[in-house]
């Protein structure tokens, strides 16, 4: 990993005996690091793209702070791929962050069961399938050879398989390696029963270990991109940092939704009357609950890194990688901010070793 810079501004900040201490500690010390990445050089190229919308159980996405569970189970979350391109002393590099195969992710046993139990008609109403990442890809005309690495905050539901390869399956990006702070990948190959039921049956087994890149603690990996430890929804959780036009956008899935981060103005059905009533300043993802105490530090983290949103000064530069989204059959959980979509810079190709800063259509039409 000598190729990346470690990011020293988080060593020890989660020491404190007390839980909140750990808190403020860690607050002081994603300010700084807010500081000094604002001013260094921002990425050269960032975008989102919609994968797949799909239900989520409203008791894990915002938990305990629903006031309507007993009436609406689920609420849809917005799967993204983004795309960031960065410069190194070795050159461009491009980056896929949170590349879903969701044809192959389906698998995972907690949606399998879902989908078993369900109706194939109402299936097709609240699983909408957008795009898949090599569709996106060759709308941008970024060829599979382009890709140098691929990243997720997590890798819950993820096959990977598809993208890297196995011993009987060539992977479709040939020079990709997969960037996963080491924590999370010891934890996806050996799994108890309770994580197990959230990760993709196989979705890393083969996959050769020169294509795998295991980091630790939080790492620059190149102008402008960092991937900062955040552990709580996984052990091995990491946040992505971009720099970027529209300041530090920071994204991973410990919210599923900027509400999450700012829940006293949330319009999701009881939120904010939740948030209000026990002091809390973010609403978890708890789905696994590996650690409810660093997922709530690793939320303060991530909001102060982002800062306040250009869009809404009132809410932090958070872009959740799977963001809970208005949907008609799932009434009360209309976020207050939804960011939908974001595209900085100028996208540069290797083919032709140019760049273009002509605008990519909306992900829903591909």
């Amino acid at each position: 990993m000598s190729a990346f810079e470690p990011i020293r501004h988080f060593d020890n900040a989660r020491s404190a005996a007390g839980q909140q201490a750990r808190v403020e500690d860690t607050r002081i010390a994603a300010a700084r690091f807010r500081d000094d990445m604002l001013r260094g050089p921002k990425a050269r190229y960032f975008e989102s793209f919609d994968l797949v919308k799909v239900p989520y159980p409203v008791r894990y996405g915002l938990r305990n702070a629903f006031s309507r569970e007993r009436l609406v189970e689920y609420m849809h979350i917005q799967n993204r791929l983004f795309v960031v391109q960065f410069d190194t002393p070795e050159g461009v590099k491009t980056l896929l962050v949170s590349p879903s195969d969701h044809e192959r992710n389906g698998e995972t046993p907690f949606f399998r069961r879902l989908q078993d139990r369900t109706a194939n008609w109402i299936s097709k109403l609240i699983i909408n399938r957008q795009n898949t990442v090599p569709q996106i890809l060759a709308r941008l005309g970024l060829r599979p050879e382009d890709i140098d690495y691929i990243t997720y905050d997590h890798l819950h539901t993820q096959d990977v398989r598809r993208w890297l390869g196995t011993a009987s399956e060539p992977g479709l990006f040939p020079n990709a390696k997969l960037l996963v702070h080491w924590r999370e990948w010891a934890s996806t190959n050996d799994l108890n029963p309770y994580q197990a039921d959230w990760y993709c049956p196989n979705g890393v087994t083969g996959i050769p270990q020169d294509k795998v890149m295991c980091f630790d603690g939080s790492i620059m990996l190149g102008d402008g991109v960092a991937l900062m430890h955040t552990p709580g929804h996984t052990e091995g959780n990491h946040s992505i940092v971009v720099h970027t036009d529209e300041g530090l956008w920071v994204t991973s899935e410990n919210g599923v939704s900027v509400d999450a981060y700012a829940p006293l103005l949330s319009t999701a059905s009881g939120v904010a009357d939740y948030a209000r009533m026990i002091g809390t300043e973010v609403i978890i993802n708890g789905n696994t609950l590996e650690s409810a105490v660093d997922q709530y530090i690793s939320m303060v983290q991530e909001a102060t890194v982002a800062g306040p949103s250009m869009r809404d000064l009132r809410f932090p530069n958070v872009f959740p990688s799977s963001e809970m989204t208005p949907f008609w059959l799932f009434p009360g959980t209309r976020p207050a901010f939804y960011v939908g979509h974001a595209r900085h810079g100028a996208l540069y190709r290797r083919c032709t070793r140019s760049f273009s800063a002509t605008p990519v259509p909306e992900p829903h039409s591909l």
